[in-house]
């Protein structure tokens, strides 16, 4: 059940097109939140708070450096919904090759 709320808060995270931006802005390395503001042209309150989501979902961890907050990505909750859509794989080759097996039936090979 924990993993699966886990799974549920990291997939509603990344749902929100703005948390989704900054997560792909951060795959590039780490930003502060003005530079992720300017990039995206959003206020800074605004990333703060798509931060604080993020953060809190565990997809970012921040660093304070004198006056500045510097985010960057977490890579154990990608790890892990890459694992989760991995593990269906075996699920849609399978149904690829029953339905590759179904044409080439119908075409009489």
């Amino acid at each position: 059940m924990r993993y699966i709320q886990f799974m549920n808060s990291t997939l509603i995270a990344l749902a929100e097109p703005n948390r989704l931006q900054i997560v792909e802005l951060l795959r590039d390395g780490p930003l502060s939140v003005g530079e992720i503001a300017e990039s995206l042209g959003l206020k800074q309150p605004q990333v703060s708070k798509h931060l604080r989501v993020l953060s809190e979902a565990g997809l970012v961890e921040v660093q304070p450096i004198a006056n500045k907050r510097i985010y960057k990505l977490r890579p154990q909750p990608l790890k892990e919904m890459d694992s989760w859509i991995k593990s269906f794989r075996h699920v849609w080759e399978q149904r690829f090759d029953q339905l590759d097996d179904y044409l080439n039936k119908l075409q009489g090979k």
